[in-house]
């Protein structure tokens, strides 16, 4: 899979995809996509990458508490 670093524009493949799903990684191994030789990997923030489309990367795979408010509301009901 590849994503675009937000602040170079330049494409990075994503070496583990699942740290990348990860909610609770907040840093993934990348590869700058760059020449005809592999890069070494290097550790990016979720937060400068997005999609080539330059959408944003699904909350569920950026904040561990994207469920938080839905969880406390279903505690809520069945306690009244």
């Amino acid at each position: 899979m590849f994503l675009k670093h937000t602040s170079t524009g330049k494409l990075m493949q994503v070496v583990e995809p699942q740290d990348l799903m990860n909610p609770m990684h907040e840093q993934v191994a990348m590869r700058l996509h760059y020449g005809e030789e592999a890069q070494d990997p290097e550790t990016v923030d979720k937060q400068e990458l997005q999609f080539p489309s330059g959408e944003a990367l699904p909350r569920a795979w950026t904040d561990p508490h994207y469920r938080d408010e839905e969880v406390e509301a279903v505690h809520h009901d069945r306690s009244t």
